[in-house]
């Protein structure tokens, strides 16, 4: 039961996220830069610039500046950034071009990041579930087995 409704939820976010035509352009680039991103979730959080500054630690001029593309921020600042945001680190070190995106990396986790219509505390209860799923599912199959019979 558990596990049909995780996939709903993937599902309906992997819909979203696919159906918003600001993911990307046609090379496959990602459209919305780091400020332009940052900013859509700041907004999608109902975070003033001044709340979401005062969060991360930072001025408020200086937020700005990122978002307006003027100025790149270290990635201290993205990880402040982040936890204020609630989203990982890695997508902003991503969309920084400070590290490269994993080949492997779960469209799941990208689309619930993505999401704006859930909750930053949502979308942290969606990816423990999904993560903790992902974990029981690479078991060896004997200790899964053990575990379904408790």
């Amino acid at each position: 039961m558990l596990a049909e409704c995780l996939q709903y939820c993937a599902a309906c976010c992997i819909l979203h996220f696919v159906s918003d035509s600001k993911h990307t352009d046609g090379s496959g680039q990602r459209s919305l830069d780091l400020g332009g991103f940052i900013k859509s979730h700041r907004e999608g959080a109902n975070l003033s610039l001044r709340r979401l500054a005062d969060r991360a630690g930072i001025s408020n001029p200086y937020l700005s500046q990122i978002e307006r593309g003027l100025r790149k921020p270290s990635a201290e600042i993205l990880k402040r950034l982040s936890r204020a945001l609630s989203i990982s680190a890695e997508t902003l070190y991503t969309r920084a071009g400070l590290i490269e995106e994993g080949r492997n990396r779960p469209v799941v986790v990208e689309a619930i990041e993505a999401d704006t219509a859930l909750s930053p505390r949502q979308k942290q209860v969606l990816l423990d579930l999904y993560r903790t799923l992902v974990s029981a599912a690479s078991l060896p199959e004997d200790l899964n087995q053990q575990r379904q019979e408790l």
